[in-house]
């Protein structure tokens, strides 16, 4: 009878441990997966008032395809170099599933001719078109389709 009580502390030590060394590390493995969009997003965010280059992927001058580019490469994530391939490598997400860090595409019919970081609230971050710097912007218009990175 007296072991019983020293089992039960043991197996509550146990319990807690378990707690304590696994579920942060489950947490921090889905935290990883769940933020590589929103760290992208955060390093698109500090580089506001970079120039606009075409064809230029950073650090100080973008274009719109480089600087989503550039922002998932430190992350760890490759992208192509154009928002075309980007859009084709992208997982597709629908307007209701869309959330921060995930690709914005503008498109006209089938071709994409632009690409942003959705940073919540219908807004991007984008580096738009020459004589314009990297900025946070409202989406202008409803021909666009989404794409998460993963």
């Amino acid at each position: 009878m007296h072991a019983l009580p020293h089992t039960v502390a043991r197996l509550k030590i146990l319990t807690i441990l378990t707690s304590i060394l696994i579920n942060p590390l489950c947490a921090t493995l889905n935290a990883n997966a769940a933020s590589l969009g929103v760290r992208a997003l955060e390093i698109a965010a500090s580089k506001r008032g970079a120039p606009y280059k075409y064809g230029a992927d950073g650090p100080h001058q973008f274009d719109c395809s480089g600087l989503a580019e550039y922002s998932f490469r430190r992350v760890g994530k490759k992208l192509p170099r154009t928002a075309e391939g980007q859009f084709k490598q992208a997982k597709p997400v629908s307007r209701h599933s869309r959330r921060a860090g995930d690709l914005v595409f503008f498109h006209s019919g089938r071709t994409v001719y632009h690409v942003g970081i959705y940073a919540e609230n219908n807004k991007i971050w984008h580096s738009p078109k020459p004589g314009e710097r990297v900025k946070l912007e409202n989406i202008w218009t409803r021909n666009i389709w989404y794409g998460r990175v993963t």
